[in-house]
């Protein structure tokens, strides 16, 4: 599993992690501190970092494959990008067909960029 897999998990089930395990997946993976330097700010050894972070490798993979969220909040945000898109290219064509209208077009497209 790559870095950003990893986060994207963690993001949404992190909080299902225990409170030590979240904090050395934090420091490890949004910190970029190495196992041996979470080991010594621990004063736990590497093994027992490494053993934690490829258990809670294991635990995240583990809900994503049981419940599915951040498969379906990508394809969520992969929809509504396509629907933004679609609509500015919807609005581009109704400004050009209708001119009078540019203005509140340009409010809209205004909107669909944020």
């Amino acid at each position: 599993m790559d870095k950003l897999s990893f986060i994207s998990l963690w993001d949404v089930y992190g909080g299902l992690l225990t409170a030590v395990q979240r904090d050395i997946t934090d420091l490890y993976f949004n910190k970029d501190l190495t196992v041996s330097e979470i080991a010594e700010q621990k004063r736990i050894s590497r093994q027992a970092v490494s053993d934690c972070l490829k258990s809670c490798k294991t635990q995240l993979e583990e809900y994503e494959q049981k419940l599915h969220v951040v498969k379906r909040l990508e394809e969520i945000s992969l929809d509504v990008s396509l629907k933004i898109t679609e609509a500015g290219i919807w609005a581009e064509e109704f400004k050009a067909a209708h001119p009078e209208f540019t203005e509140d077009i340009s409010k809209l497209q205004n909107i669909l960029a944020k």
